[in-house]
């Protein structure tokens, strides 16, 4: 690793969340001397990647520092050397996102980007990809450490380790980063005066909370969430509930009976499971709506923020980004990276190898949890044993999460359908069969491990019942 001219390859680089990352940069440069920066994406994305890579270059511009972004659809010269490499891509772009969400819902099913069918059929498209890149870097950056930021980044991340034999892996959310910058205000304190311990999957964690003094506060942060849960809180942005619930998840209270019975703070996505009733009659409710679901409400936000991107005397990061659901990325993927870089042993919460920090699994699966990172790597805080009930959730969603993984890996439509079945978010059935097959053939182009069973599909006769994912076909979306 360079010591004085970093190179970041960013996989996905024409990403609206692009100008995030240049800020998370920018703003840690005396600290992290990064000299290059390569945005690298595919034929499909080229227009955006030349609009916010312009962008990206006006921000360092009107910086002090002398860093030259490079935009390449050659993903070998991105990588070639670098020092970390950073990933944010989305296989089949926006319209596979509206595919995982608006086929699973027209049958009453959940369908969110990283839970439920949707969240199974990201991690088919994109593990096959994430494999190819870490053996691009094998080749050409043998020493970078691989900083992954695509959802579902807990399967992804675990993949990355299982099959493609590649340690220098760590796995980042902005959910825990949420909870830590916004949960303190709650009981009036700082960041610096409290102790965090997460523990669990992405997506899918809990975690307790310590004053200065020893004393554990985290029945009081509780309290105070569930108080401003009942009240209307005037003081929440469209980026950040009060409570650190990100901007895309509907905020529906947790029972405070379960939580007392827990003594954790579940992350904001556990709602899709504490409160899956809540939460799917809101998803069913959007899928009829002028707006359309969550991706699509998605899409409209990128087409404001690739046109205010295009403005070139624009230099900063929008605030219109905050709507996008990704506020504190750079605080995640920036932060780990500089800890990294100086050896800093920040509390920095990641997805990585287990290793014994969570009592109930095994030791070689990926888990998120906090970790003080440093030169190398994740070095793991023990969090033990979880309760009961929060132990059996977590052994059955690492249970689908592995399964998932191979049937990415194999194409074996067998093991899809086990995956589906292990689901808490997808009914066992008939109708969790059918959701399967017509993804399958929705997501056609992105699936080539697949190929045999979606033959088979289309010679079955199996098509797509909803209206807009036939028109995003029929556009060769």
């Amino acid at each position: 690793m360079s010591r004085d001219a970093l190179k970041i390859a960013t996989i996905g680089g024409g990403s609206s969340y692009t100008p995030e990352l240049m800020e998370g940069f920018i703003k840690r440069y005396d600290e992290l001397p990064v000299k290059e920066i390569w945005l690298v994406d595919i034929e499909d994305g080229k227009e955006k990647l030349e609009i916010v890579g312009r962008m990206a270059q006006r921000m360092w511009d009107a910086t002090p520092y002398d860093v030259k972004v490079h935009l390449t659809l050659d993903r070998e010269e991105a990588l070639k050397d670098a020092d970390f490499v950073t990933t944010q891509f989305r296989v089949g772009l926006l319209p596979a996102r509206i595919k995982d969400e608006r086929i699973p819902l027209s049958y009453g099913m959940l369908g969110q980007e990283t839970n439920g069918a949707g969240g199974m059929f990201k991690a088919f498209r994109t593990i096959p990809v994430i494999l190819d890149i870490v053996e691009d870097m094998k080749r050409l950056c043998p020493e970078a450490w691989l900083i992954n930021f695509t959802n579902p980044s807990g399967m992804v991340t675990e993949a990355v380790m299982k099959y493609g034999h590649w340690d220098k892996v760590i796995g980042l959310c902005n959910v825990p980063v949420g909870a830590m910058m916004d949960e303190p205000k709650l009981i009036n304190k700082t960041l610096d005066e409290l102790t965090y311990k997460f523990a669990g999957l992405n997506h899918f964690h809990w975690h307790r909370v310590w004053d200065n003094t020893g004393k554990e506060v985290t029945g009081e942060i509780i309290q105070k969430m569930l108080e401003q849960a009942n009240t209307n809180k005037e003081n929440d942005t469209k980026e950040q509930k009060a409570d650190g619930t990100p901007a895309n998840i509907f905020n529906v209270p947790f029972f405070k009976e379960q939580l007392a019975e827990m003594g954790m703070i579940p992350c904001g996505y556990h709602r899709y499971y504490y409160r899956q009733e809540e939460m799917l009659n809101h998803l069913l409710e959007e899928l009829e709506s002028e707006a359309g679901v969550r991706a699509e409400q998605v899409k409209a936000t990128e087409d404001e923020l690739f046109e205010l991107y295009k403005d070139p005397n624009l230099d900063h990061k929008p605030e219109q980004l905050a709507k996008r659901g990704g506020a504190h990325y750079s605080d995640a993927a920036c932060e780990t990276i500089c800890s990294i870089y100086n050896d800093k042993n920040s509390h920095i919460v990641v997805t990585t190898r287990n290793n014994g920090a969570v009592a109930d699994l095994p030791d070689d699966v990926a888990v998120e949890v906090s970790t003080y990172m440093g030169a190398c790597g994740p070095k793991n805080i023990a969090f033990g044993k979880l309760p009961t009930a929060e132990r059996g959730w977590m052994q059955i969603m690492k249970a689908m999460e592995q399964v998932t993984e191979e049937a990415a890996v194999t194409g074996d439509y067998n093991k899809a359908l086990t995956a589906f079945i292990l689901n808490p978010q997808v009914p066992g059935g008939a109708t969790a069969k059918r959701v399967l097959d017509e993804l399958l053939i929705a997501h056609e182009k992105y699936l080539p491990q697949f190929k045999d069973a979606i033959e088979s599909l289309k010679a079955q006769g199996v098509t797509i019942k909803d209206e807009r994912v036939r028109k995003l076909m029929a556009e060769g979306k």
